[in-house]
């Protein structure tokens, strides 16, 4: 996603000459010709990265205008900027939260440097803060990403169960970040700066779920050598979070039942209840009330849990989030590795919002990660995301291609670059048919993931035809084990 600067200058030729440099580096420009107008710009609530500030204008002056932007809690980087560049003024700027100063007429290079290191620096500041709040418990809903329908149901819903001790079951597939928003409840409710406790149910051996929730006591069975408070006790006063909450054996159900019940816990061993004040959030992605019917859940414990339930909604029914997602991602992991790429270009956008992500927004951000580490461009490119967009990446540092450039016939000793699917062979000819059909079939099944409904309805064709062409083109390995009978029969 393109980055957004507002220029702040009450000399128009000023701001046409930083709007030519900065749109030719792929910026998008915002105007404001005076302080106050400024203000109203942020206020509005209107996109913006970097302000670049002019110190000598009508009316309010830049440096009060800069003033007015910290008392109004405005975090974004501000570069200031004047026909005088004597120290005080520097100073001055500084001390008001200016993260950098040069005096006009500044060359475009200087003019992009301060920029992108402004950016640098904010999305730096910016990960700090989520870490600080992460780590500390107070998490938001308004540090969660997205303004979907979708999601703000789902903070509507999350503010208003915050304000009380009731339980709530977050459901939603693997992937959709139902652990955020237990933090978001966390942190939105009076428990925010207490413990935060997460247990991934599924994730405990069978034998050691008891111990792990609600303690031990030291030789109260074989391998007990020290005294162990469990997650419970470990949560007092704040939250814990059952993740896969599902996962539970009935007879940890039993105890865990009456944990929430009489608020207190019997630790393995111990010869008297411990009481603890502990708010309960669990998520689930499976249907509990199927699993009630199959009795492998208790009755009682699920009307217990499901008192206020939250739907946490799949990525593709909130397709208007992912380019939000995207640039928050790309911010984090230039800080983690230490890159500088500015965004994601429209291109490539758009073939990730078309995407279906079966595993959501886990499965974006392990996206955009590993194009963060190989890419070498200033922002993302199609060829960066090769199993979503299907688009080589260049064979040389040249300007990024698209999918349809891979149809052009090379020279006859030029290689060709490795695309998921070849039209060319190596010596510029076509494939045959039959090859680039198997290379296309095989391409859809490991996109989505052996899904042969949805890889049939993604190649136009019906789902008899697909097993008959995978039988054909000797493809069955790839088929998942349930579907895999379909295909032989």
């Amino acid at each position: 996603m393109a980055k957004t600067v507002l220029v702040v200058d009450d000399d128009p030729t000023q701001r046409r000459l930083i709007q030519a440099v900065l749109e030719r580096d792929g910026f998008l420009v915002a105007h404001a010709q005076s302080g106050d107008e400024a203000i109203q710009h942020l206020k509005s609530g209107a996109s913006v990265d970097v302000v670049l500030l002019d110190l000598v204008m009508p009316g309010i002056s830049g440096h009060d205008t800069l003033v007015e932007m910290r008392a109004r809690s405005f975090a974004q980087p501000v570069i200031v900027l004047t026909a005088t560049g004597g120290i005080e003024t520097v100073v001055k700027a500084m001390q008001a939260g200016a993260c950098d100063f040069f005096v006009k007429p500044a060359s475009p290079e200087r003019i992009l440097v301060s920029i992108r290191n402004a950016l640098s620096m904010g999305a730096l500041k910016g990960e700090v803060d989520r870490l600080k709040k992460h780590a500390s418990g107070r998490t938001t809903f308004n540090d969660l990403i997205g303004a979907s329908p979708a999601m703000l149901m789902v903070k509507r819903l999350g503010e208003r169960a915050a304000k009380s001790s009731i339980p709530i079951l977050i459901t939603g597939e693997s992937g959709v970040g139902k652990e955020v928003i237990s933090r978001a409840v966390h942190g939105s409710s009076e428990r925010a700066g207490k413990p935060f406790v997460a247990v991934n149910c599924g994730a405990i051996p069978e034998n050691l779920v008891e111990s792990i929730l609600f303690g031990h006591e030291k030789g109260s069975f074989t391998g007990a050598t020290d005294k162990h408070l469990g997650k419970f006790q470990e949560a007092n006063g704040g939250t814990l979070f059952l993740d896969e909450v599902g996962e539970l054996p009935l007879d940890v159900q039993v105890k865990l039942l009456r944990a929430l019940q009489e608020s207190e816990i019997d630790p393995i061993g111990s010869k008297r209840s411990v009481k603890v004040d502990v708010r309960i959030v669990s998520a689930t992605n499976r249907d509990l009330s199927q699993a009630v019917a199959e009795g492998r859940f208790r009755e009682d414990l699920f009307y217990r849990l499901n008192v206020f339930p939250i739907e946490a909604p799949a990525l593709r029914e909130r397709r208007d989030d992912i380019p939000a997602l995207v640039d928050c991602f790309v911010r984090r992991f230039n800080v983690e590795e230490g890159k500088s790429v500015a965004g994601a270009s429209p291109e490539t956008l758009a073939y990730l919002t078309a995407f279906d992500w079966p595993g959501n927004v886990r499965q974006l951000e392990n996206a955009v990660y590993r194009a963060i580490v190989l890419s070498d461009s200033p922002y993302l490119q199609p060829y960066d995301f090769p199993a979503i967009s299907g688009v080589a990446a260049p064979p040389s540092e040249a300007a990024p291609v698209s999918a349809l450039a891979s149809v052009t016939a090379p020279a006859q000793d030029e290689p060709v670059a490795e695309a998921p699917v070849r039209i060319l062979d190596a010596r510029g000819h076509l494939r045959t048919l039959e090859e680039i059909e198997r290379d296309l079939i095989q391409l859809a099944i490991e996109v989505y993931a052996g899904h042969m409904s949805e890889v049939a309805r993604r190649l136009g064709i019906g789902r008899s035809t697909l097993y008959r062409k995978v039988r054909e083109q000797g493809l069955e390995g790839l088929v998942r084990g349930g579907e895999a009978e379909d295909v032989a029969a």
